[in-house]
């Protein structure tokens, strides 16, 4: 009933359960009650909060290997990336992940493999052999990702990723909605004449462009062939597309809107314009994607972007991995996608008169 005794070693001077049951003048069960859930019901509030108050004058914390071995789990879920934690992005996701876990009294024990598909199943098989209570996958960008092997062996969620067997849950970013979002915001001030500036043939880039389309072909506009440049996703990508549809280009020509894969693209398309005298966001203007901390509100000017749900998807892929913990029942294998909300700043203006 009462549990597994916390047993200290000699001179540790770490408070016990019974040193609480002791203070609070209750029994060694009623302090287990506490402590495992069990207390309503079974003891009145003051007890409980009596309870509570000496654990607290103490500094009395459960020990979660023993409470771990009462309850069959360890209290800790993992956490393997691919090369997120190198990432711009890494703070948000993790930091999601990580709150709502700490949240329900779960740590989580993070493990990066450099893209290196061995080290991924080695990371998943470590894990295992630590009997975590769950692991969450989670990509650097969108994509079909290899399911690492032993990733079916235990409650597993994929974030910012999709299983190529569609076997797992996984939580990724709106991202067509997102790129539907970033043409209304263009087409409300006035936007007619817009390109799309950088990406490649992948699963994000391809999404984005869709949802631009998507947004103008129902307001009767059509990107001319020559206005989708794909050019990577780095800053010399951004400019060198940004040079192509622009310089040269008489200004009742060129585009007045430029839509761009991400943040950095934005900042070498904002480079362009400067080289070129286009001032931004009076002759031209800009929208990111990404809201990429420490630079889209640092540009000149400041980038409107839409922001990838970073902190949001680590957040929900641990609220699904904890309720399958909860509940010992595996989620079905469902794609949420969640909102990527637009971060206005001042690089987007009215549409030139001309």
């Amino acid at each position: 009933m009462g549990g597994t005794e916390e047993k200290q070693p000699a001179g540790s001077g770490r408070p016990t359960s019974r040193d609480v049951a002791r203070l609070a003048g209750v029994s060694h069960t009623a302090v287990s009650f506490v402590f495992n859930g069990r207390a309503e019901g079974n003891l009145s509030p003051a007890t409980q909060e009596r309870i509570r108050q000496a654990a607290a004058q103490l500094g009395y914390r459960p020990d979660p290997v023993a409470r771990g071995l009462r309850r069959r789990r360890t209290a800790v879920i993992g956490l393997v990336t691919d090369e997120i934690a190198s990432s711009p992005f890494a703070g948000r996701l993790l930091r999601g992940a990580m709150e709502t876990a700490w949240d329900s009294e779960h740590l989580v024990l993070t493990i990066d493999s450099g893209g290196d598909p061995a080290k991924e199943d080695a990371a998943v098989a470590e894990l295992l052999d630590r009997r975590v209570d769950g692991i969450i996958y989670a990509a650097m960008s969108l994509r079909r990702v290899r399911v690492p092997e032993g990733l079916h062996r235990t409650h597993s969620v994929l974030a910012n990723c999709l299983p190529e067997d569609d076997s797992l849950p996984a939580v990724i970013p709106a991202e067509r909605a997102g790129g539907r979002t970033a043409a209304r915001l263009l087409l409300e001030k006035g936007h007619r004449r817009v390109a799309m500036v950088g990406g490649q043939d992948d699963l994000a880039s391809l999404d984005r462009l869709r949802g631009f389309r998507d947004t103008l072909r129902a307001e009767g506009i059509t990107v001319p062939k020559e206005w989708v440049v794909r050019t990577g996703g780095e800053i010399a990508g951004g400019y060198e597309g940004a040079m192509r549809v622009l310089d040269g280009a008489p200004a009742d020509r060129r585009p007045t809107g430029v839509f761009c894969y991400n943040d950095r693209v934005a900042a070498g398309v904002l480079h362009a314009a400067t080289r070129l005298g286009i001032t931004v966001p009076g002759d031209l203007s800009v929208v990111g994607y990404d809201d990429q901390e420490h630079m889209a509100e640092f540009l000149t000017p400041p980038l409107t972007s839409v922001a990838l749900p970073h902190r949001a998807m680590g957040d929900a892929a641990a609220r699904l991995l904890l309720d399958a913990i909860e509940t010992g029942r595996t989620p079905p294998a469902t794609v949420r996608r969640l909102a990527c909300p637009v971060i206005s700043r001042a690089s987007v203006g009215p549409a030139p008169s001309r």
